[in-house]
């Protein structure tokens, strides 16, 4: 029986906006800053903000000068909140666990999501020490409750009111404020839309293994994108697929690549 193999790619326009910071808390002599933070607008780098200067240094050229004062004060608010947590959570370990030896890396995920460009999303934070995820937390602003997936250590009741606390008053209006104007000043860069390029490719497998049928969609923005292959009018399961994964390239878009391997015993078929 012949099988035909077909393609379905939409690209999916997001209407779904976040604001990222990627902070790194480094315990210990290294040659890096104590402290730094990576500041994104969906996959744009807005800023990026450490120890040594306690400044942010803007990595995109849009920024209005009118802002600069206050993206300072609105940084000493957040990161140095940050830093005297991750400082005091060192200490701790140190004092109390029994980390003594070598150095200690925390790192933090933390942000908010806009939704359609009006609706506030979630504001969550992921905490990792060593590479090992310790504590998730996410605040929930329209109920204005806070939930923990895991803590890296119990959490009173004085501990929790001042979490929800700074989610509700700083963290979460700061972070809407800010991602609200960069959204703004960088809207012909993060809300473009840019079709791929599609190819499809063939090629044979040596030791009579069959035939690989590869798909490349290149040069798409947002990345966000379906590839889906079909075989017979049906979509060919996953676990027969290999690749999927979204990947830059160096002009700021981006490419999936997907393939599927056809034994010499199945017809290709047209």
């Amino acid at each position: 029986m012949s099988q035909m193999y077909t393609l379905y790619i939409p690209c999916v326009s997001t209407d779904v906006h976040s604001l990222m910071v990627f902070v790194t808390y480094i315990a210990g002599p290294t040659p890096f800053p104590e402290f730094s933070a990576v500041l994104m607008l969906n996959d744009v780098q807005i800023a990026y903000y450490d120890s040594v200067t306690w400044k942010p240094i803007y990595r995109t050229n849009s920024t209005d000068l009118q802002f600069h004062e206050e993206d300072q004060k609105d940084a000493d608010i957040v990161f140095r909140d940050m830093y005297n947590i991750f400082k005091e959570r060192a200490f701790y370990l140190k004092e109390h666990q029994n980390h003594t030896d070598g150095i200690q890396v925390h790192q933090r995920i933390a942000g908010c999501k806009l939704l359609y460009e009006i609706k506030p999303g979630l504001l969550q934070r992921w905490d990792a020490l060593d590479g090992q995820n310790i504590e998730d937390l996410i605040f929930d602003i329209e109920n204005n409750k806070t939930q923990t997936k895991m803590t890296w250590q119990p959490w009173d009741q004085q501990k929790w009111i001042r979490v929800k606390y700074m989610y509700a008053n700083v963290y979460y209006p700061l972070c809407m404020k800010v991602l609200r104007r960069y959204l703004y000043m960088e809207k012909n860069n993060v809300l473009r839309e840019v079709k791929p390029r599609v190819r499809l490719m063939r090629k044979t497998l040596s030791d009579s293994q069959g035939l690989q049928i590869s798909c490349l969609a290149t040069g798409l923005y947002p990345r966000h994108i379906n590839l889906t292959l079909f075989r017979d009018g049906q979509p060919v399961e996953d676990n027969l697929i290999t690749g999927g994964e979204i990947l830059p390239n160096g002009d700021g878009t981006y490419q999936m690549r997907k393939s599927l391997v056809i034994s010499e015993e199945e017809p290709t078929g047209g």
